[in-house]
């Protein structure tokens, strides 16, 4: 079968590799859908420190069930069928660490990956490992939610997450920097499912931000190449500052902008990291202190999250479809990586 392989930083080669056997804990799926993010243009390029090479990569991944190893079924209470449509965890908590029992699956301390620690998605079979199947991370796909959707699910269960920090309630302006396919998920997320007020999508990129601003209805995009966006969001909320505030970007200088435009008792997310080799910022404590300001972290997401964010998709609450804009077969795989690198695309995704 043809794969994806990681040999080095720019050393990933599509070639054909025997396919994977399926043992008596684990379920195979012929992959129907892996999608693209911003991740896998830096494995790409710099590799990852959990990444054993060799690997096939790709770990936002929607596929059929073909086979359903012997035990399964017993072990997990599970009942896999082939013929089964299913999205895969990507992040895998191991359910035992002292994170885990107090319900904190997404910062487990002995978090593995798909498409790190196991082969992942951009190829036409693989393997469903034991450790996922152990924390119930192979989801089933509602009859009326697409593959490319479901591949979707993975992101999106990010974002869930980082909302779930935040407390965001009816009628709260809320600001998000990165006009990318996270950055129109969490849009949707805030309006869909807590009923955000206002919304504003900030970017340095003019095509990015009118091609998601078309796509998920910003109240105003404002392009910070060409504004100051502290300036602006105190304009728009009448000198208050915003409610809410998610940085889904890696730039710092966002982060420090959203400190100085939150509003009193203001909650900020840090949802995107920042490079290794620049991951300071320069905050205002007496911002923070005086305005009652909340910071928080946001990595990955629990397999509850992926199971929720299906829910969304299925009942039309959160849709994705309209933000997956382009559709890759995996022979062309590399080109769907340049797309993500360009921001030519909101979401690619990648069908084997």
């Amino acid at each position: 079968m043809k794969a994806l392989r990681f040999y080095a930083p720019e050393d990933v080669r599509l070639e054909d590799v025997p396919e994977p056997e399926c043992g008596p804990d684990e379920v195979k799926l012929r992959v129907r859908n892996c999608s693209t993010c911003g991740t896998d243009v830096k494995i790409f390029y710099n590799g990852h420190q959990n990444l054993t090479p060799p690997r096939t990569i790709g770990h936002e991944i929607a596929g059929e069930v073909v086979e359903v190893g012997a035990d399964v079924n017993a072990t997990y209470g599970s009942d896999w069928k082939v013929g089964d449509r299913a999205q895969v965890i990507a992040a895998v908590p191991c359910g035992e660490c002292y994170e885990c029992t107090k319900g904190w699956m997404a910062v487990c301390q002995n978090q593995t990956s798909v498409g790190y620690q196991y082969d992942g998605g951009f190829a036409e079979y693989m393997i469903v490992p034991k450790q996922v199947l152990k924390v119930d991370g192979l989801n089933r796909i509602p009859d009326n939610v697409g593959y490319d959707e479901a591949s979707a699910a993975e992101p999106f269960a990010c974002a869930i997450n980082a909302q779930e920090l935040l407390g965001i309630e009816a009628g709260d302006t809320v600001v998000v920097f990165g006009a990318g396919p996270i950055g129109c998920m969490h849009i949707r997320i805030a309006r869909g499912v807590h009923q955000a007020g206002p919304v504003y999508l900030v970017d340095v990129n003019a095509e990015r931000l009118k091609m998601s601003a078309d796509a998920v209805q910003p109240e105003e995009t404002i392009n910070a190449a060409e504004v100051d966006v502290v300036e602006r969001v105190m304009e728009l909320t009448g000198g208050r500052g915003a409610d809410v505030i998610i940085t889904a970007t890696a730039a710092n200088i966002t982060q420090e902008q959203a400190i100085a435009m939150a509003a009193r008792n203001g909650r900020i997310s840090f949802f995107g990291g920042l490079p290794k080799t620049n991951p300071t910022i320069t905050c205002d404590s007496n911002v923070v202190h005086y305005r009652q300001l909340h910071i928080h972290g946001a990595n990955g997401s629990a397999p509850e999250h992926n199971k929720r964010a299906l829910e969304y998709i299925s009942t039309g609450q959160v849709p994705v479809k309209d933000l997956i804009t382009e559709h890759v077969p995996l022979e062309r795989v590399l080109d769907a990586f340049q797309i993500v690198k360009n921001g030519e695309a909101i979401k690619v995704t990648v069908e084997p």
